[in-house]
């Protein structure tokens, strides 16, 4: 009699031992919050709220005192959320976890103990080789969230600044227009039988949606610039009416400037912003007019721009007011927190259940995407082209 026929091997037919699924380890978080020093910088990373939520969870925050007085939040509405406060600052930088606004300084890191982490903004425009040979020193894995990618491609952090940039440079632009001299005293309004306030957008990006959502529901007259058609479209569709849109054309953009009583710049490029307005068109535009150059952070997409501060945020070339201060959101400390706040604390969450940052980045390619050095080998590509350092793939790293 013949043996039935079957797909399996002997050894695969003994019984076999049961595999069971192991539960996840969750982590702890110890999250250190210092106070931001660099100029300028009032907003913070996590609201009195968002410290609430974390410490729910059974994590741990401290903060140095004072961090949230830019933003308006008290030590002790920190201390009533479940943060730790201290004048220390010694003792803020040695926790585990770092989060901060503004990249820390060179001193700032030497305080920080090896193979910590690091959260905070890159600003890789203004950082210099040493402050990766720091990072390098110390074996720190840093993460800089203006490249951290959600799941639908987008950045949500420079997105979010992005809107409150766009939104801030039309109220801006509104204040000096009625404030006293060199303001022209005009009122950003549909009032009628008064001609509406004519607007300039250069850039079709997230800046310049919000800026034209803000000027449209102010009742201005509003024409938007960009050499995407896609842009053009896409802004038309999400504000909901039709707008004036143009390509990049000389001709129609000096047209367009010669009218215009407020000009927001709202262009990027991968290193410089392009100049897109020059000096001879600045001299053709009328006296009084304003212009905000929201890319001043990226060189500037208007020739005679030049970065000021919040302190005296203007000058005025050929008649004209310039506006160019490069950290517009910061104007909007409270504002800007929240909504950063926002998006770190499901992150901090989400790597707090999936056991730590390590093991949160093998299956987050958004979050990865966002670490620019992994236990002090540079990772980012960008950044080892720019500052000529060499760099490894964090995929070959973390699996």
């Amino acid at each position: 009699m013949s043996k039935p026929s079957t797909p399996f091997s002997k050894a695969e037919l003994l019984p076999q031992e049961e595999k069971l699924e192991v539960k996840k380890q969750k982590g702890e978080l110890f999250i250190g919050i210092p106070k931001e020093n660099s100029y300028q910088e009032k907003r913070i990373c996590l609201t009195p709220d968002a410290v609430a939520a974390i410490t729910a969870h059974g994590h741990r925050v401290m903060m140095e005192s004072g961090a949230g007085e830019g933003a308006r939040f008290t030590d002790k509405d920190y201390s009533e959320a479940g943060a730790k406060i201290t004048q220390d600052t010694q003792k803020v930088f040695s926790c585990p976890m770092i989060l901060k606004v503004e990249p820390p300084t060179h001193e700032e890191i030497d305080m920080m103990n090896p193979a910590s982490v690091l959260i905070s903004a890159l600003q890789l425009k203004t950082q210099d080789k040493s402050y990766f040979q720091k990072l390098a020193e110390k074996r720190i894995t840093a993460l800089a969230f203006e490249f951290i990618r959600d799941e639908d491609g987008t950045y949500p952090a420079v997105r979010a600044l992005s809107e409150i940039a766009g939104t801030a440079s039309i109220l801006i632009a509104s204040q000096i227009m009625s404030g006293q001299k060199p303001g022209t005293g005009l009122m950003f309004g549909n009032i009628s039988g008064v001609p509406p306030t004519e607007v300039v957008i250069i850039g079709a990006g997230t800046v310049g949606e919000f800026a034209a959502r803000s000027a449209v529901g102010l009742g201005a007259n509003v024409k938007v610039f960009d050499n995407s058609i896609t842009k053009l479209r896409c802004i038309q569709t999400n504000i909901g009416r039709p707008l004036h849109t143009s390509t990049l054309q000389p001709k129609y953009l000096m047209k367009a400037l010669k009218r215009a009583d407020v000009v927001i710049g709202a262009v990027r490029g991968n290193n410089r912003a392009p100049v897109l307005v020059t000096q001879t068109m600045v001299e053709q535009m009328k006296a009084g007019s304003v212009i905000i150059d929201v890319s001043i952070d990226m060189g500037g997409c208007v020739e005679t721009s030049e970065i000021t501060s919040h302190d005296e945020p203007i000058h005025v070339k050929h008649g004209v007011i310039h506006y160019g201060v490069p950290n517009i959101p910061s104007r909007y400390s409270r504002t800007a927190s929240v909504s950063i706040s926002n998006i770190f604390t499901p992150y901090l969450l989400h790597i707090a259940e999936e056991g730590g940052l390590e093991d949160t980045v093998r299956f987050d390619k958004g979050l990865r995407n966002g670490i620019y050095f992994y236990h002090g080998v540079l990772t980012n590509r960008s950044v080892a082209e720019w500052f000529d350092l060499n760099y490894r793939d964090i995929n070959l790293l973390i699996f």
